[in-house]
């Protein structure tokens, strides 16, 4: 099957549940988790910054990242949205099976 665990951080909820609503309508992902109150360091343009975000966990099969990857670019306001793919090399069975089951598309 290939399960993955996509990371994505955003903004605020209702970026979240807006990109989440999304993959899960089109059974792109099984379930999207939203951790609250991420503090982000990063380079951009040359500058340090700092941001207070949201982190996204989708949990999906890697054949849909592709078009994991579309549906998030279509909600995300950053220009450049963190969007990775973390295999999982092992998990319960049944828990992958639903993974599969919820994104057969």
């Amino acid at each position: 099957m290939g399960a993955v665990v996509i990371f994505c951080t955003v903004p605020n909820k209702d970026e979240a549940k807006k990109i989440s609503k999304a993959l899960l309508n089109e059974n792109l992902a099984a379930c999207c988790s939203t951790v609250d109150k991420v503090s982000s360091m990063f380079s951009w343009n040359g500058e340090i910054c700092n941001e207070n975000e949201l982190l996204l966990i989708i949990k999906t099969r890697q054949e849909l990242f592709d078009k994991i990857e579309a549906v998030i670019k279509a909600f995300h306001s950053y220009n450049v949205p963190e969007i990775i793919a973390l295999p999982v090399i092992q998990g319960s069975k049944d828990y992958l099976g639903w993974i599969e089951h919820e994104t057969d598309v």
